[in-house]
């Protein structure tokens, strides 16, 4: 039997790392064979020039940065392909969704372009999405140490998964996000 691909969606900061882990904590006690991904995936090579651009250590084009967002997804396509065909259910800690909000949120960046190179990684069987507020993300810690961590860029993200979203995702209200 095919495992499934669970996306968490949200603003940084919103907690889906902490759910990510619990769902997977979950499903596993439950007999259900699950396991986590995170992207940016970091430890790749293309992460590893992501993480340089993240903590402000290279410069680079809004068109190149997300292109090469994209290709950290695609550098990992096949190993999703593979456990879920194995039947692993995969919950990931942000996928293309975050890729097109963020890219589109900054200025001259058109949507469906960003949209584009996304077409054809292996899609998912649920989107959940973490609202919070961004006033509520600025109070967790560690809040703006990375490149994308401000309130007002933030909230153009927010605009950008509110066009993205449609009837099949499943909306978590921040009231209902249970952060340990």
């Amino acid at each position: 039997m095919r495992g499934a691909l669970i996306v968490f969606e949200g603003l940084d900061r919103s907690g889906k790392s902490t759910q990510c882990l619990k769902l997977v904590e979950a499903l596993n006690s439950k007999g259900i064979t699950s396991m986590s991904m995170r992207f940016p995936d970091r430890s790749t090579t293309v992460g590893k020039v992501i993480n340089d651009y993240l903590a402000f250590g290279v410069e680079l084009s809004d068109e190149a940065v997300h292109l090469i967002f994209s290709a950290n997804r695609w550098e990992l396509a096949s190993k999703i392909k593979k456990l879920l065909n194995e039947g692993t259910t995969v919950i990931v800690d942000r996928y293309s969704y975050s890729g097109v909000a963020y890219s589109a949120a900054k200025k001259g960046m058109d949507m469906k372009w960003c949209k584009n190179p996304e077409i054809g990684l292996p899609k998912p069987d649920l989107v959940v999405y973490l609202q919070i507020g961004t006033e509520e993300l600025a109070k967790r810690g560690g809040y703006g140490a990375e490149r994308y961590e401000n309130v007002l860029f933030l909230e153009g993200v927010r605009e950008n998964y509110s066009t993205l979203m449609d009837a099949s995702w499943l909306v978590i209200l921040e009231s209902f996000i249970f952060v340990t």
